[in-house]
């Protein structure tokens, strides 16, 4: 059987995330990703699906040590990263950063601590290759905060608000796993060869950096700056449909009906309404937007994507265009990480077979 992109081909099994596009559901280990993610951190969601379980008290604490452990890069990998060209892509030198990740002392971990030094370590690569790219300051960790707290101290050089931490860590769990796309996919061939979990994870990263994946809400951004700028949503949106022009932040390959991501993220703008104009601009234009498809294509269900409202928290958190598709890969490396370890506990080499079409 030959299916073009292994389209709807099931090769893996997994414990790990499900996904129903018919019913809009995803879900983390056999929870609905709401009830997963409920009430718990970034930390403590990774745990859960590197797990399966959720940490105990003295788990916890343990884990928290172990992320403010491993925020400590390497020197080595700290010295390539100022001598890496400026005007290279960011993506590009993370990935360089990632696959120089080595001490004596990572060898040594078990996976799953190898998953939490790696996840650990990829913001401070990320949020020390911006500065420098940009020639500012490096800014170092703050033990005082939390992992999506000190991404954004890192980038910035400031305290971030709490509703900037609680709006890029709701972002950052809910886009942690999505079953076998490619970027995971890439991992699971790249480790199915018993590589290591670096190289795995630089496989996807690598992946993550092509825009028909990792294509960050960039377009989203720029429809909502159209749209403030007018003042005029309907003005906007019929202007673009009139030109067949695609309107960002709707429809997704998978769903069939709400994407539950967006859904989620919608809830806590509007948790988080009043905090900041561009949450509460997303969600005015998203009513509008709808009705507006509806008149103009009756009978297509067209639905917001989780693309949607990452683009205004990215916005009302400041976050640089350039930064999306690396802080999107800051919430995947779970994911990543937690299919590596699956497919090194139950391994079979990835060996599809090609039809030769050539004379």
């Amino acid at each position: 059987m030959f299916q073009k992109g292994l389209k709807d081909v099931v090769a893996v099994q997994t414990k790990i995330a499900s996904v129903d596009g018919e019913k809009g559901e995803l879900r983390y280990r056999g929870r609905l990703v709401e009830k997963a993610i409920q009430h718990k951190s970034f930390e403590e969601t990774a745990y859960f699906l590197w797990h399966g379980e959720f940490p105990a008290a003295n788990q916890a604490q343990e884990l928290n040590q172990q992320f403010l452990r491993y925020r400590k890069l390497p020197s080595h990998v700290e010295k390539i990263a100022v001598e890496l060209p400026k005007t290279a892509p960011l993506m590009d030198k993370m990935r360089t950063l990632l696959s120089a990740y080595y001490n004596e002392e990572y060898i040594s971990l078990s996976p799953y601590e190898q998953a939490t030094a790696l996840t650990s370590a990829l913001p401070v690569m990320t949020a020390l290759l911006y500065r420098l790219q940009n020639g500012y300051e490096i800014i170092r960790s703050n033990d005082k905060l939390g992992h999506v707290a000190n991404y954004l101290w890192m980038l910035k050089g400031e305290e971030p608000s709490a509703a900037q931490i609680e709006a890029l860590e709701t972002y950052l769990k809910l886009t942690m796993e999505h079953g076998m796309n490619a970027s995971t996919f890439a991992a699971r061939v790249t480790v199915s060869t018993e590589s290591d979990m670096v190289a795995a994870v630089t496989s996807a990263l690598g992946t993550m950096k092509g825009p028909l994946h990792g294509g960050a809400p960039s377009g989203v951004i720029t429809l909502l700056n159209e749209i403030s700028a007018e003042d005029d949503i309907d003005s906007v949106i019929n202007g673009k449909l009139e030109t067949g022009e695609k309107i960002m932040g709707f429809g997704h390959r998978i769903y069939r009906t709400e994407d539950p991501r967006s859904i989620l993220l919608r809830r806590k703008c509007l948790e988080l309404q009043g905090s900041d104009p561009w949450l509460d601009l997303a969600v005015d234009a998203e009513k509008r937007i709808i009705h507006l498809l509806n008149e103009r294509k009756p009978g297509r269900a067209l639905y917001t994507n989780v693309e949607f409202y990452a683009a205004a928290i990215m916005r009302s958190i400041e976050m640089p265009p350039e930064l999306f598709t690396p802080t999107f890969s800051i919430a995947r490396i779970v994911g990543w990480t937690a299919h590596t370890i699956e497919q090194q506990e139950d391994n079979v080499i990835f060996r599809p077979q090609s039809i030769y079409v050539g004379n």
